[in-house]
């Protein structure tokens, strides 16, 4: 067998997360990458390692326990790297991060520099709805957590980033009359939702609940990248985050609708638990969010003036 420790790495991240799309996200890879390495490894056993069912992959027993045993490896190869580059005085360690999908689109900005800077810190990215970040932050399974909405029941501390301004969105088939839609007209749109437990299914439903409008018709999708696609197909309309839309605005795939009352604008905000004993690498992970956010949200998101 001449298995790598990269396809180690794959494997036993696809077998944590139970998703090949989840993984390829977590890791910085993409999903054909993945794909090809996951099958590099599994041509090595004669044993199934994992199933496909339609869109989901289950893993095997036998898939279990090499998982077990890969993470093992994993640990141990890290130790070695972390003691090497801590007796050379460098930062060394994992830095684990959970934010809601919508941050995808904002958060590796924050940490390119920091991670370019610091190789002995290994990133542990975790990307799903805000239901399980808040689970994750709640449980100290993280350092951090990247949300638009702030969990009330938490004792948190945080550092306020970017504006986050969600837009009713259709595709360019929808006709702009130059005015804003009535409320009449807005009740007869097919709508699309995120999934329950997402925080822009929470403020659209907001706003749905407090201008008192009737929903039409309805589909739910689990990610923002369904939902586009669903959009562009002409399925329907729904209420976006603007960080995620950049280029289909730009080439005129999708399109903002006004209405009134529309944009809502929440905040981008890294949060941390207030009794979070925190690692040197988180301390200076606050330190540089602190000291170049600035300068970040000057160069990276300048485009969103456009729609101010």
């Amino acid at each position: 067998m001449k298995y790598t420790l990269h396809q180690l790495e794959i494997f036993y991240k696809v077998s944590e997360l139970q998703s090949v799309t989840k993984a390829s996200e977590a890791l910085f890879l993409t999903q054909p990458a993945v794909s090809i390495q996951l099958k590099n490894f599994q041509d090595q056993f004669q044993v199934p390692l994992f199933e496909v069912v339609g869109r989901k992959i289950y893993i095997t027993e036998f898939g279990k326990e090499i998982a077990q045993a890969a993470e093992k490896i994993l640990n141990e190869v890290n130790a070695i790297n972390y003691k090497d580059l801590t007796f050379q005085g460098e930062l060394a360690g994992k830095l684990k991060i959970a934010i809601v999908s919508t941050a995808k689109y904002v958060m590796p900005y924050f940490l390119t520099d920091f991670i370019n800077q610091h190789k002995g810190v290994e990133l542990s990215m975790d990307v799903t709805n805000k239901a399980e970040v808040v689970r994750s932050l709640e449980n100290n399974e993280v350092d951090f957590a990247m949300v638009s909405t702030i969990p009330k029941h938490l004792k948190i501390n945080r550092i306020q980033l970017m504006d986050n301004k969600l837009y009713l969105v259709g595709g360019k088939q929808h006709k702009l009359t130059g005015k804003g839609l009535t409320k009449k007209e807005f009740e007869k749109l097919p709508l699309i939702f995120r999934e329950q437990g997402s925080a822009t299914r929470n403020k659209m439903e907001y706003f749905i609940a407090s201008n008192k409008i009737s929903i039409y018709k309805k589909m739910e999708l689990k990610s923002n990248e369904a939902l586009k696609q669903a959009i562009l197909a002409d399925l329907g309309y729904s209420i976006m985050p603007l960080i995620g839309i950049k280029n289909e605005l730009k080439n005129g795939d999708l399109q903002i609708i006004p209405v009134k009352n529309l944009p809502m604008t929440t905040n981008w905000n890294l949060i941390w638990l207030k009794s979070k004993n925190l690692s040197s690498i988180a301390k200076s992970f606050i330190d540089a969010i602190n000291t170049n956010k600035d300068e970040i949200m000057k160069t990276r998101f300048n485009w969103f003036d456009e729609y101010l």
